[in-house]
């Protein structure tokens, strides 16, 4: 299918490669700036490319030709800013001779409703006589005629001083400013669209007697401006737009849509610019804690989404559905956008605040993929800041975690964590069950602490403080909110080094203390790791591993009893959730996990070829490292090695670790076994 070729330059222009993706018209839009570019939002059919082009740069994009040796373009729009009359020139030169439709896209503008607006307003034909203008009268000047021509003000006798310059906030504005003298403080970069008590706030801020704006239309915010000046009584000096011919934005997508052979146009008035406006609003935790700006968005929408409990209570004759995914929203909007004959409003619901564990952000990504631009976030109160408030206490010091709507086996290890190095860690869980299970993990831990469980703070809320112990005695159903509070948390040590002491050792041989250092070191472990422990002996490498985040999970394999007994019983000494033990010979115990991202074989049975293959053949990225001891095993890594030359990459290091032993009244040094230390990684 041919593409438009937009020139975009202003609203309009950005709104018609909106309307025509809509349609799956395949646009190419041209802008100058970076800035220009944005603010273009991204949207499927639509390509996008920043830079100034001269008439040949232009013609040579126009006559670009498919492979059937026909135009690529099958139309070019002109819908730069009314006053870039040389852009425009220079645009219709580059089409001289090409047989492609040349659009130029007006803006609208009333000089009647301008009359209307209060504002007491003197026309100019071009800038110079504007400020010429300015030096006869007294007062601070508001220059929104942007960064191009504020040359021709700022080298004026006695204006700079008092020009406060309203530009794009991009850099080569700013830097144009800067360029021509203009002080800091007297450059406002804001983006528009301007409200008109925006535009009264910064005229009364400093203090403005006349207000400086190009005859820019409606959607370049030019009523808006001269309401502004009217309200505060500052002069409006207005720069008349070029007299040009062209079509307005409805006949320009009449054009189109007949060329594309589409039966109807949606204009601007029912697409773009009123286009759906979606507020996704933070409820709270009921209706009684929505905020005040809330609450008067969802009374001004027309249509109300939210699930069931959260719709039940809206107020007045609303259209409520009980949807809260945009694969269901999106359906609803789209139809009510053609059965209705103004901008629909529409609000979507979501419990708590919007910005904390909610479901807002992904809401907002899939609107704003389906091309709605108009969506605005309104935050609620999150029960973590409720229930802190009710027992006075702070939260930005404290762990804040989630486990509502989480599979149980996620989220054991990350309390633990949080409980053992926090002071507080506030918790969102789903139901009564949920406090009882992290009762019984905390007191199985045996961590001193005590839990504060807060339950439906949106209705008859209560507040109950308990030790873990106790945690079986509540049984009300209902959502509930927690705070456990820990007198004495740990101190997390940064070094993340374990005593060869700590651990129950028995008679199965251990990775030693200053090896698992190193050989964890090596592997760069990272956070959300999947890590095997191949042969892991007593669980040493494990345990030290699965204490380095919460997020790590650990897969312990070890093959003789004996030493599956001493690991379970590390593991529950340290009381760690991440570690999954994994009794059998590798690899064939590794075939139903889940990829790796890191493993450690400290034994391999003499199946080590075997054992890599799986690994990398589960994820060819994994990090392995190997500790070797006996010539056997440093016999069949070299092996492997020399066999996988090509395509494995290796680091290999040797220890050996001397320990300081009294013996009488002299200390003497005692050497444990070398070890070698391979690190190995498998190229792309």
């Amino acid at each position: 299918m041919k593409k438009v070729l937009i020139y975009a330059g202003t609203t309009e222009g950005r709104m018609l490669a909106e309307q025509l993706a809509a349609e799956h018209i395949p646009c190419h839009v041209c802008v100058a700036t970076a800035y220009g570019q944005l603010v273009m939002p991204k949207m499927d059919g639509v390509e996008v490319t920043t830079g100034r082009l001269d008439i040949a740069q232009m013609r040579q994009l126009a006559s670009e030709m498919t492979a059937e040796n026909e135009n690529v373009f099958a139309a070019v729009v002109d819908s730069t800013h009314p006053f870039a009359t040389e852009v425009s020139g220079n645009i219709r030169k580059s089409l001289e001779g090409l047989d492609i439709p040349y659009f130029r896209l007006l803006r609208g503008c009333s000089e009647a409703k301008a009359e209307e607006s209060g504002a007491k307003i003197t026309y100019f034909e071009d800038n110079e006589s504007c400020a010429k203008a300015l030096q006869e009268i007294e007062g601070n000047i508001l220059l929104t005629t942007g960064s191009k021509e504020l040359g021709v003000y700022s080298g004026m006798e006695g204006l700079k001083e008092r020009l406060y310059v309203r530009v794009l906030p991009g850099l080569e504005s700013i830097e144009i400013c800067e360029k021509q003298g203009i002080h800091a403080k007297h450059i406002i970069a804001m983006q528009g669209p301007f409200s008109i008590d925006l535009n009264e706030a910064i005229l009364r801020q400093f203090s403005i007697s006349c207000l400086v704006t190009k005859e820019s239309g409606k959607s370049g915010g030019y009523l808006e401006k001269l309401q502004a000046a009217g309200r505060t009584g500052a002069r409006a000096f207005v720069i008349r737009a070029p007299k040009e011919e062209g079509q307005t934005f409805e006949e320009v997508v009449d054009a189109l849509y007949e060329q594309y052979g589409k039966t109807h146009a949606l204009h601007a008035e029912d697409t773009v610019l009123h286009q759906p406006e979606i507020a996704l609003v933070g409820l709270g935790m009921s209706e009684r804690t929505l905020t005040q700006e809330g609450a008067k968005v969802v009374a001004e929408a027309d249509i109300v989404f939210g699930a069931k409990r959260m719709i039940a209570d809206v107020p007045g004759e609303k259209e409520t559905y009980p949807y809260y995914l945009a694969k269901d929203i999106i359906p609803v909007i789209r139809k009510k956008e053609k059965e209705g004959k103004h901008a629909i409003k529409a609000a979507v619901l979501f419990s708590g605040d919007t910005g904390f564990y909610s479901g807002c952000t992904k809401m907002q990504k899939e609107l704003e993929k389906n091309g709605f631009t108009k969506v605005r976030i309104y935050p609620g109160i999150c029960s973590i800041s409720y229930l802190a408030a009710a027992v006075g206490e702070t939260w930005q010091d404290a762990k804040l975690l989630s486990i509502h709507g989480r599979k149980e086996e996620t989220w054991p290890a990350e309390i633990l964590d949080a409980v053992n190095y926090h002071a507080k860690t506030y918790l969102l869980v789903s139901t009564v069950e949920d406090v009882q299970k992290i009762g019984k993990l905390l007191q199985e831990a045996e961590i001193s602490c005590e839990i504060v469980c807060g339950r439906d703070f949106g209705g008859a809320s209560e507040i109950r403080t308990i030790v873990p112990a106790e945690a079986q005695e509540i049984t009300k159903e209902g959502l509930y909110t927690c705070l456990i509070r820990n007198d004495s948390p740990k101190k997390r040590e940064l070094s993340q080094s374990i005593s060869d002491d700590a651990f129950i050792r028995g008679k199965v041989p251990m990775t030693k203390e200053e090896i698992r250092h190193v050989s964890l070191g090596k592997l760069h472990l990272t956070e959300d790791a999947v890590f095997y422990d191949i042969g892991s002996g007593t669980g040493s490498i494990a345990v030290a591993a699965a204490q380095l985040s919460p997020n790590i999970q650990v897969y312990a394999m070890e093959r003789k009893a004996a030493a599956l007994e001493l690991m379970q019983q590390n593991i529950e000494k340290f009381h760690l959730k991440n570690v999954a033990v994994v009794a059998g010979e590798a690899p064939d115990s590794m075939q139903q996990l889940p990829a790796p991202t890191h493993a450690f074989v400290g034994g391999s049975g003499g199946n080590l070829k075997q054992i890599l293959e799986v690994v990398w053949q589960k994820n060819p990225l994994a990090r392995v490292a190997i500790n070797a001891i006996s010539l056997e095993t440093i016999a069949e890594v070299t092996a492997f090695l020399q066999e996988h030359r090509e395509d494995v990459e290796s680091e290999v290091i040797q220890m050996q670790v001397s320990r300081g032993k009294q013996a009488g009244a002299y200390h003497l040094m005692q050497a444990e076994n070398p070890v070698m230390i391979f690190t190995l990684r498998k190229l792309a």
